[in-house]
């Protein structure tokens, strides 16, 4: 199903035959088919809204790059379109995120709050990692000077740094990237006052323990689950875990 917001064309989904309201927000380069597992779940006591970002599934891809204030835009416009004022909000990587920004800045208001290995912390860059970083600005800035010579160079430049999500992203959503990446959302944490689930793979390297630890530590009313042996996909690699959890939260 499709419907428009903010003059973009975004796909949705919604399932379940309860009478509780959740409202799914997928991760970056995904869609809400990675929450199959939780829909399928639920469905006998929530009904199961979901939608997929800008450039994602069958979304349109925006036309400049987006900041994280015109996600929080755009899921706002959904929950305005389908009353879905009071829903219990989850959201995986990106997608909890954004719910965490939503819910600290009080554009929403969420029933309960649950978190899929979340992003949102801008973690500490090793050695390595800041000398990849300077190289890559180094000859960001050369090309510039060498005009449409140097464009060859700097997409060169890309392949070799860039992550697998830059990489795979059309120069929209590629910009866009850049700008979420860059936001650290911790000092917002605090104002999050509803009941908070989450729920983190042992292994994840995207977004480490570390990063659940910290996001629980801030969040007054926050509770963190580990799924043991799992990583960034905790809630698709431990379906049954999950599940339970869930319902208990719920509950």
């Amino acid at each position: 199903m499709f419907t428009d917001l903010l003059d973009l064309k975004i796909e949705y989904t919604v399932s379940g035959e309860g009478d509780i309201p959740v409202l799914l927000l997928h991760g970056w380069g995904a869609s809400f088919d990675t929450f199959n597992g939780i829909i399928n779940a639920l469905s006998d006591r929530c009904k199961l809204y979901a939608l997929n970002f800008p450039g994602c599934g069958q979304s349109e891809v925006m036309s400049t790059a987006w900041s994280l204030e015109n996600y929080a835009e755009l899921v706002l416009a959904f929950i305005n379109k389908f009353g879905l004022e009071n829903a219990i909000v989850m959201g995986h990587s990106h997608g909890g995120r954004v719910a965490m920004y939503m819910t600290a800045k009080k554009i929403i208001t969420p029933e309960k709050l649950v978190l899929f290995d979340a992003a949102g912390l801008i973690p500490k860059k090793s050695a390595k990692q800041k000398l990849r970083a300077k190289s890559f600005k180094i000859i960001k800035s050369f090309s510039k000077i060498l005009g449409k010579a140097g464009e060859p160079l700097l997409e060169k430049a890309r392949r070799h740094y860039g992550s697998a999500d830059y990489l795979a992203a059309p120069p929209v959503l590629r910009q866009t990237l850049v700008s979420l990446v860059n936001v650290d959302i911790r000092e917002m944490l605090p104002s999050i006052s509803c009941p908070t689930l989450l729920i983190w793979g042992e292994n994840d390297t995207a977004t480490p323990l570390r990063d659940a630890k910290v996001i629980e530590s801030l969040i007054p009313d926050a509770g963190l689950c580990v799924l043991k042996g799992a990583g960034h996909f905790a809630f698709i690699e431990r379906p049954y875990d999950t599940a339970a959890i869930l319902r208990s939260f719920i509950k």
